[in-house]
């Protein structure tokens, strides 16, 4: 499992995936404990994120992760390797492979699998996943691209493209990242 090295990295996460939540107009230490039991996609990241931490917290925030993983039936394990402002909508059915890789300011939306057996999916930064979308495969998907809703992703995806369908097929390169608001800055 890839490790983050102290609470104050796995804070830097928490941040910035706070920031993609769109809850910035609050300041986090003082409305964090009400903003986890009101945002289940932000509180299943923020148990994630400390779960990756050796640490005192390491025993609750693996509970944590595992008992939202199983209450919403997101599958994300620990040694997946996900980048600042990563972003779940409507947190249901969500299953990612291990192996995959994904970028900065991501959102991951409804029903979405990513990765069968073996390894799975690279994913570029500001990258916007449609609800029921399965990415099968050891395939690529560039910075600022888009896929629709239902589309099954075979292929590596360019960057700034829009894909959509069974298999995904690139419809345009109008709009990169387009739905990816509340992006985190670096």
């Amino acid at each position: 499992m890839k490790e983050y090295p102290s609470y104050s990295v796995a804070w830097k996460y928490i941040k910035s995936d706070y920031t993609r939540y769109g809850l910035t107009s609050y300041p986090l230490k003082i409305v964090l404990f009400g903003i986890l039991a009101l945002n289940h996609c932000f509180a299943y990241t923020f148990w994630f994120r400390l779960a990756k931490v050796k640490g005192a917290l390491r025993p609750i925030a693996t509970f944590m992760h595992w008992r939202l993983s199983r209450k919403y039936g997101i599958q994300i394990d620990v040694q997946t390797q996900i980048g600042y402002g990563f972003y779940i909508g409507h947190g249901i059915g969500v299953i990612i492979n291990p192996t995959t890789k994904i970028g900065n300011n991501v959102n991951v939306s409804q029903f979405t699998t990513i990765g069968a057996h073996g390894l799975a999916a690279e994913i570029g930064d500001n990258v916007y996943i449609g609800p029921s979308v399965c990415i099968v495969n050891q395939v690529k998907l560039g910075d600022n691209c888009s896929v629709g809703a239902g589309a099954v992703v075979v292929k590596d995806v360019p960057a700034s493209a829009t894909v959509a369908g069974v298999p995904a097929k690139i419809l345009n390169f109008d709009n990169p990242g387009k739905f990816v608001g509340s992006r985190y800055e670096f």
